[in-house]
């Protein structure tokens, strides 16, 4: 090519790049036009109408906000629902990095009502030290009980509110961690068995996957579920813990084919829960729910709950002394009212309920009164998603921890708070096949595993430092809660457990037999 035709070549170039430019330039100048005469005639935003298109920043700050101020601007333990601390702990144990820290801790020790635990003149030795007992849940009510050792395991979130890829992944490192996954309320699905783990399913107030056409309870499909042998348990959802009365929202957005064929709904339709059971609507009714599953499938049964108002535990228990030992459930999930959800009413998540912190050490105070601590165990839930959160919960009471928000975390979560939305950035909250291409499950799966038994070492290390050789030997004397936050660090201890009442002891000698049905 010859000098001229170069330079033509070039004068063409910038030619048409004047061109483009100057069309963009009357675009973005037309653009600004239009902006402004739709923000000063607007009523609806009163800064859009009173300075157009400079107003509207405000809005796109606003909504960044929410995703910057975790990496610029919080400090480690400020943010909610869950801090920058906690979730970095979660990362590296769920990486298998090191998870010890330097120079000393952020977490400050005066808050009132925080706990420590008291560490052992004497603590337990290496060669001490044993594997967490085993706990049989359905011991001698069921025809299958089941018997498990796990300290944290996956509580309930349906597939529909997470993908697939997370489902496989959760299973998959469920299994290698020998700990059980709760289906959540939306019914099983093939990856949930697809992994081999141990599984609880949960009835929820719609009765996904186990319903009729009217969405009452279907026997036949109950015992169907029940038949798979990696289904351990059924678990009845009588309320959660982001939501206290009020049902499952799953957007009709995310109910794809598959989904509604396991649900028996419709596809595209919102899939909204009723706020409760409509065939549960008593301790009397719910009491023989539990009676109904445990009989079709003959598996332990339980029931999941929030606690609120205490006369419904004493209704229960004395309903269970009257119909005998048998009736009782096999367990029971206390959820806290700071739970999380994919989809809630705001009015609901910070305002009703009460948090595991208070409601735990109640209900097991409860079942001791009324002689019912060794029949019905009892399942924790609500963030405890770290080895300090997770031993509190043991040593007040609990036999088993589940957690879903801390292997969310496992799985890549970043807190973008999407979750009510089908544009989670890391693919666990949506069925969009783009953002679901970064979550591989036989990677993720690795990273489940490693959380789980991260957070179980860890507990074991509290135990050992408090001189019991297991994490179940922890009890509410191994801590103290702050008592104020003046710098005093004043103690307070833990409220003892409480005697069995005289009238249910003796109800207890003289307990026979089987329940009522």
């Amino acid at each position: 090519m010859e000098m001229s035709e170069i330079h033509q070549l070039a004068v063409t170039i910038v030619e048409y790049s004047v061109l483009l430019f100057t069309f963009l330039l009357g675009l973005g100048v037309l653009a600004l036009i239009v902006m402004y005469l739709v923000d000063i005639t607007q009523t609806s935003q009163t800064i859009r109408r009173n300075y157009p298109v400079v107003g509207r920043f405000r809005y796109l700050f606003e909504h960044l906000g929410e995703f910057f101020r975790q990496y610029f601007f919080a400090m480690d333990r400020e943010e909610l629902p869950f801090n920058r601390a906690e979730r970095s702990w979660v990362y590296r144990a769920a990486k298998q990095v090191d998870t010890t820290i330097a120079f000393g801790s952020t977490r400050p020790l005066d808050h009132e009502g925080d706990v420590i635990f008291l560490n052992s003149a004497f603590p337990t030795l290496d060669e001490d030290a044993v594997e967490p007992t085993p706990v049989t849940i359905g011991e001698g009510s069921c025809v299958t009980p089941y018997t498990t050792s796990s300290i944290l395991n996956i509580s309930g979130m349906s597939y529909g509110a997470i993908s697939k890829p997370a489902v496989l992944a959760l299973s998959n490192g469920a299994r290698e961690a020998g700990i059980w996954m709760n289906t959540g309320e939306g019914g099983l699905s093939p990856y949930h068995l697809e992994g081999g783990c141990d599984i609880v399913f949960q009835i929820g107030t719609a009765k996904y996957g186990v319903r009729d056409d009217e969405g009452h309870l279907d026997d036949a499909k109950l015992k169907a579920v029940a038949d798979h042998a990696q289904v351990k348990m059924f678990e009845i959802k009588m309320s959660q813990g982001a939501k206290p009365g009020k049902g499952g929202i799953l957007p009709g957005e995310k109910v794809t084919k598959e989904i509604a064929g396991i649900r028996h709904i419709g596809v595209g339709q919102d899939s909204i829960s009723p706020n409760g059971h409509l065939d549960i609507r008593s301790v009397s009714d719910l009491l023989d729910m539990i009676a109904r599953v445990r009989r079709v499938t003959g598996k332990p049964t339980g029931f999941k709950t929030v606690v609120g108002q205490l006369s419904f535990f004493h209704e229960l228990f004395q309903e269970i002394h009257r119909r005998g030992l048998a009736a009782a459930p096999d367990f029971i999930t206390i959820d806290s009212a700071d739970g999380g959800t994919g989809a809630a009413p705001e009015a609901l998540v910070g305002y009703m309920g009460m948090p595991l912190r208070e409601s735990l050490p109640i209900v097991v105070d409860m079942l001791y009164e009324y002689g019912l601590r060794d029949r019905i165990k009892v399942i924790a839930s609500g963030k405890l998603i770290n080895p300090g959160k997770v031993a509190w919960a043991l040593g007040v009471g609990a036999d088993f921890c589940v957690s879903a928000r801390g292997f969310m975390f496992a799985l890549g979560c970043i807190q973008a708070l999407q979750c009510n939305k089908n544009t989670c950035p890391t693919g666990i909250t949506t069925h969009n096949k783009d953002l679901q291409k970064g979550l591989v499950p036989t990677d993720k799966c690795r990273r489940v595993a490693a959380y789980a038994k991260r957070v179980a070492y860890g507990v074991g290390l509290i135990a050992h430092s408090c001189g019991v050789p297991e994490p179940r030997g922890l009890q509410r004397q191994h801590m103290r809660v702050i008592e104020s936050s003046d710098k005093s660090h004043g103690m307070l201890e833990l409220d003892p457990i409480p005697p069995v009442r005289e009238e249910y002891a003796r109800g207890l000698a003289g307990d026979s037999g089987p329940a009522q049905q």
